[in-house]
């Protein structure tokens, strides 16, 4: 898959997720990835789980106000493991957790950004590529390096 492929189906799955979060809350690691996510259009709906509470407080808080979440966290082997206990802990609450954007943002992202974190520069990254006429890094890094000379 090229870059600009790659830009286009992070998009159309960011706009998925911006419906989705409608109805169902995001979780997200803490206040970083919650700023990422507003600048990539999200307003409402995100829970950052750095709250000071422990993983089975945190899941019955929520469990009390909700049935079904979204966890996003990061993609990196901590983020997974994360990913795994709250899904354990939420499931044993009969809380529905969608993982499925957590696994297609890392598939997508993976080559350029390891969190949520670093989705909106990635993101910006692809848009420059694409604008530019580029198709691979390779040929971005070259342009970038021109204009670095030309200055």
């Amino acid at each position: 898959m090229d870059d600009a492929e790659r830009l286009e189906k992070l998009e159309a799955l960011i706009e998925r997720l911006l419906d989705a979060s409608e109805a169902k809350p995001i979780i997200v690691e803490g206040k970083k990835d919650s700023r990422a996510l507003e600048t990539l259009g999200f307003s409402s709906n995100i829970i950052e789980l750095n709250a000071g509470l422990s993983i089975l407080s945190f899941c019955e808080r929520i469990a009390s106000k909700h049935r079904e979440i979204i966890v996003l966290t990061d993609w990196d082997r901590k983020g997974g493991r994360l990913f795994r206990q709250l899904a354990d802990c939420f499931k044993s609450l009969d809380v529905a957790v969608d993982g499925k954007f957590r696994s297609d943002m890392a598939h997508l992202a993976k080559k350029g950004a390891k969190d949520v974190e670093g989705l909106p520069g990635f993101i910006r990254w692809l848009r420059e590529t694409r604008d530019a006429g580029l198709r691979t890094a390779l040929e971005y890094r070259r342009m970038a390096m021109e204009r670095k000379e030309r200055r």
